[in-house]
């Protein structure tokens, strides 16, 4: 009823969008049209540019046509007697049950020449956009299914819609390329998707650990097996975007690629990339002549799970293995080996992991029979002229970043341990939010009480309070009413969570309590403007004691006799208003 959500087991706490983002791992945006389309509202974006509006518009035609050549190609593979005894049959054979078949949502394109393109013009889609999917090609001058007697992978984004298709050949050809993947377009960027994470996200929270295969039937089959952890390249090296789907759920990244040369390349790819991303990776190589899908089919789950633990290694030190038997006694190359092992350890942010460069700088050192010192200095020469790089090409996003970074709130545990003028603030904040709209007097609201006697922000010295009085006042200003759920659910995730953390949501006092003990109980609403009142009192106070505070440093700075009397009267004046400010909150100094 109230909206919000508090784990006690892990600490996290939010409101409705939150928990989706957290739990499903969508964004902002992802989690209000999720909520949307579940509760059938439906959702307005304005002040968008005639550019992004088409930009937006041509998205949702190409999943609409995606969403379209989904069901037409799973209702070919298992209502039509092609589909059953030539895709279905062949899927069967591989060990996939239809129970996993229908969770990844695979299909099958008929073997005719068009009929694909015929059902999809009979819905009036458009030929330009059934192209720009890459589900119809022109060959010889005519329309035609692009991926006809192949099985069909979708592939989806975080919230489960088709981006596009991978489709696979049934039957070896040396004239037709093993797999077709959708071209890039508005919605299907290769290099930003990971195949399963839809299906895994999950699974890897749980778990605290993503795997990484190459190929969609290495996911399926991982997946029938119970290991749900895992997501597919798609046989390329790894990308920053990637990368970062991959940290929005775990650090922890293990790679399971095929155990021959090319194998051990691919694996090898791009993953420097993932050090500066901060994710602790390890690789585990599956033996010559296997693959992850046929691997785990012949161990079984619980042996591949075992497999997994008791070969995947650390990736600095697996390449050092693989560069230094590549070297053999050539000391040349061992030298290279010295210089990209340092380039690589290089990578560790050294501020966010310094044990762990250290770490690595001790191990490598040993492994390679060199001095730790020779090692670190090396290390710390390549971080030098990285940071050379990149000072010139700093951003201003990057700073605000950087300071945005600083002033994360602090969740409920560090709430204890605030001093009392923090606690001051907070309380400030909450009595705005929940009580002002609440009446002050006859002519004015506990708000504009707040508003008007808070006299400045340079009372508040932690500026995300400030930034939320200001959005208040911006609001307030404009006529609305805000309170606190206009917060709650602010885009801006910082200022909700720390909204959150504010708002105690008392419960409410039981009725049958004043009836069984006959006693007068003050409610919330009786006792609110003792609250407000106090903590203004209180920051008019801080306001006070730093105005007597500048007042006494001028006083020990040379004046003339009359000035030197206008800062004695200027003191007693500001020790007055002190008294009574501690006289109307009780309160006693302790000198």
């Amino acid at each position: 009823s109230k909206e919000i959500y508090k784990c006690f087991g892990c600490g996290k706490s939010g409101n409705s969008i939150s928990f989706l983002m957290d739990h499903e791992k969508y964004n902002y945006v992802e989690a209000l049209r999720w909520l949307a389309n579940r509760y059938n509202v439906e959702v307005e974006e304005t002040e968008v540019s005639p550019e992004v509006r088409q930009m937006q518009q041509a998205s949702e035609s190409l999943f609409i046509i995606n969403e379209f050549a989904r069901d037409f190609f799973s209702d070919a593979l298992f209502n039509t007697e092609e589909g059953r005894d030539i895709a279905l049959s062949y899927l069967k054979e591989r060990g996939f049950r239809e129970d996993i078949i229908h969770k990844f949502q695979l299909g099958y394109n008929p073997q005719a020449r068009d009929e694909f393109t015929k059902a999809a013009i009979s819905k009036q889609y458009s030929e330009e956009l059934l192209m720009k999917t890459g589900l119809v090609v022109n060959r010889e001058g005519r329309n035609a299914d692009n991926y006809r007697g192949r099985i069909i992978f979708p592939v989806h984004n975080q919230s489960g819609k088709v981006l596009g298709f991978g489709a696979r050949v049934i039957k070896s050809n040396d004239r037709a390329p093993k797999y077709i993947n959708t071209p890039e377009n508005e919605v299907y960027v290769k290099s930003r998707i990971l195949y399963g994470s839809y299906f895994a996200r999950q699974a890897i929270d749980k778990e605290n650990e993503c795997l990484l295969v190459e190929g969609y039937t290495d996911v399926v089959s991982l997946h029938q097996a119970g290991i749900e952890n895992v997501v597919a390249s798609g046989g390329t090296s790894l990308t920053p975007d990637q990368l970062r789907l991959v940290k929005k759920y775990t650090q922890n990244l293990t790679i399971l690629y095929d155990g021959d040369n090319a194998g051990v390349k691919a694996a090898l790819r791009g993953l420097d990339l993932a050090l500066e991303e901060g994710l602790n990776v390890k690789l585990a190589l599956i033996p010559d002549g296997e693959d992850p899908d046929s691997y785990v089919n012949k161990l079984g789950a619980q042996d591949f799970r075992k497999f997994i633990t008791e070969n995947k290694k650390d990736f600095i030190l697996f390449q050092l293995e693989v560069m230094l038997k590549e070297a053999g006694n050539d000391v040349a190359r061992k030298n290279e080996v010295v210089n990209q092992v340092a380039e690589t350890i290089a990578r560790i942010n050294k501020i966010e992991d310094f044990s762990r460069q250290q770490d690595y700088i001790r191990q490598s050192a040993s492994v390679l029979k060199i001095e730790e010192s020779g090692l670190t200095a090396l290390v710390n020469k390549f971080i030098r002229e990285k940071i050379t790089k990149q000072e010139n090409k700093q951003s201003a996003e990057d700073l605000r970043n950087a300071e945005a970074a600083a002033a994360t709130p602090p969740d409920d545990d560090t709430i204890s341990l605030l001093n009392r003028d923090e606690l001051q603030e907070r309380g400030m904040v909450r009595c705005l939010l929940e009580y002002g709209m609440m009446p002050w007097d006859d002519e004015h609201t506990v708000a504009e009480y707040i508003l008007e006697e808070q006299i400045d922000n340079s009372t508040i010295a932690n500026p995300e309070l400030v930034r939320i009085i200001e959005t208040y006042k911006t609001w307030f200003d404009e006529g609305l009413a805000p309170g606190p759920k206009n917060f709650l659910y602010h885009e801006d995730r910082q200022l909700s969570t720390l909204v959150l953390s504010i708002m105690d949501f008392p419960y409410e006092l039981s009725h049958n309590w004043k009836d069984q003990f006959e006693t007068k109980i003050k409610t919330t609403e009786e006792m609110y403007r003792d609250e407000v009142t106090s903590t203004v009192n209180y920051l008019k106070l801080r306001k006070i004691r730093t105005m007597i505070e500048d007042n006494q440093k001028d006083l020990e700075r040379p004046h003339t006799p009359d000035e030197q009397m206008m800062l004695i009267q200027t003191h007693q004046h500001l020790k007055m208003i002190e008294r009574e400010l501690l006289q109307k909150a009780g309160t006693v100094i302790l000198r």
